[in-house]
């Protein structure tokens, strides 16, 4: 029997879990983590805070029973206090003060990430909130339904930011929505999108007051109070939603790590320690459109590679196939997705890109039910090789996403494109589908 050690249970560590479990008769799975739950969907935070969805028992997709009917050992609501690389022991705390030890002969870390915290003064005032885990939902939606609560601050407009919001606002609140940046969602979507979300977000009277950088929090006891280095706004709630980086408390001096602190594993999840693996937001990812190694925090890549560690750890050497960041957006019903990189995001990193873009109806003109869809494909200058796509519509536009993310993973050109087979039927799109019109007018 080979014993397994896997240290945190959210999507990296339940996929890895399940992976060993489901495929591998030989193994002995240990599961810890310091929560008093496991398999929260927090991307469906800000769905049950803006009541778009009843309740949030269904954004657990799983539960400690799951594994132990599968012969899994689970300390929740423990803490691994240190972990002796040397003699492959996990110190570990329970709940009730009681010190364990558990040896391993494989290590998974699936410890995720922490929120950024601005080092700023009053950060330690009541009724300033992070949202990671299902708590920070929880305390945020019911400090919504708390008299006296009427204006919140969102700091940060990523992902989270701009969702939580629109949840807040559909709460019937006033939103003050900030970024040190001057736009919405910059790490994903180049200006042209971004325009069109900033103005849905105006549009819906969340008052939006980019590039400016909070200073201070002011308050008695709670946070009264937002200094940036533009002005002073009165607020009952703030919301941290800044951005996360890698938990590498566990093993950062040990581990070899990525330049942002994530655990350096390679394309089998293995980390610079041939024992230890590492998954999810704690470790790095390998980019098909970089082609190279970088970090990109997930739920879906989480998922692939506890999934690619869980088959490594039990004797089958699998590679992953890398990633693309493929992901998308929903907000006040304008749907963005995106995959690969911007152009923005690509002179970054050094990339030479051109782009093509289009605009059109997603049906032909004479079909009732329509909306206008804009599309972007980013693809190297030298190459030729799609490295990105962004789409946006208030029609579902997602899973055309799905294409362009295994382009950019084969390495498919945007000449491969222009006379790409897409069938036409005017319930669904254009015989001049707006996919071949951008491919066919990039230079």
């Amino acid at each position: 029997m080979t014993k397994t050690v896997i240290v945190g249970t959210n999507h990296a560590g339940i996929a890895a879990a399940n992976t060993l479990l489901d495929n591998f008769e030989d193994q002995e799975v240990v599961m810890i983590d310091r929560n008093n739950n496991l398999s929260y969907l927090g991307c469906g935070t800000a769905l049950w805070v803006g009541r778009q969805i009843d309740s949030y028992e269904n954004l657990f997709y799983t539960k400690r029973e799951d594994f132990e009917a599968k012969g899994a050992k689970i300390s929740m609501e423990t803490t691994v206090d240190q972990i002796d690389y040397d003699k492959k022991e996990v110190h570990c705390i329970d709940k009730n003060g009681e010190a364990f030890v558990e040896s391993y002969d494989k290590l998974i870390l699936a410890t995720g990430s922490v929120p950024i915290s601005p080092k700023v003064p009053g950060r330690d005032l009541k009724n300033i909130h992070f949202l990671k885990r299902f708590q920070d939902g929880q305390a945020v939606d019911q400090l919504l339904s708390t008299e006296g609560i009427n204006k919140v601050a969102v700091i940060g407009a990523g992902y989270i930011g701009v969702e939580i919001a629109e949840a807040a606002k559909r709460r019937g609140k006033d939103v003050l929505l900030f970024d040190a940046m001057e736009r919405s969602l910059p790490s994903y979507y180049d200006k042209w999108f971004t325009d069109d979300m900033d103005a849905i977000l105006q549009e819906h009277e969340i008052e939006l007051h980019f590039g400016e950088l909070a200073l201070e929090y002011k308050g008695a006891d709670k946070v009264e109070s937002i200094v940036t280095d533009k002005g002073e706004y009165g607020v009952d709630l703030v919301i941290n939603a800044i951005g996360f980086l890698p938990n590498n408390e566990l093993g950062k001096e040990h581990l070899e790590l990525f330049k942002n602190g994530a655990y350096l594993v390679d394309r089998h999840q293995q980390t610079s320690d041939p024992d230890v693996y590492a998954v999810g937001d704690c470790a790095t990812i390998y980019s098909n459109a970089l082609q190279d190694t970088t970090y990109i925090a997930l739920a879906t890549n989480a998922v692939r590679s506890g999934i690619v560690a869980g088959y490594n750890v039990g004797g089958v050497g699998l590679e992953s196939t890398g990633v693309q960041g493929s992901n998308g957006i929903s907000i006040f019903g304008l749907h963005m997705v995106s995959t690969g990189l911007s152009v923005e995001a690509a002179a970054k990193n050094g990339i030479k890109v051109k782009y093509t873009d289009f605009e059109d109806l997603q049906r032909p003109g004479f079909m009732k039910e329509n909306a206008t869809v804009k599309i972007r494909i980013v693809y190297e200058e030298d190459s030729r090789r799609v490295v990105g796509a962004q789409l946006s519509s208030t029609e579902d536009i997602s899973a055309v996403i799905h294409m362009f993310s295994l382009a950019i993973e084969e390495q498919v050109t945007i000449d491969k494109l222009k006379l790409l087979d897409i069938f036409f039927l005017p319930h669904f799109n254009q015989p001049y589908n707006y996919i071949t019109m951008a491919a066919l007018g990039a230079e």
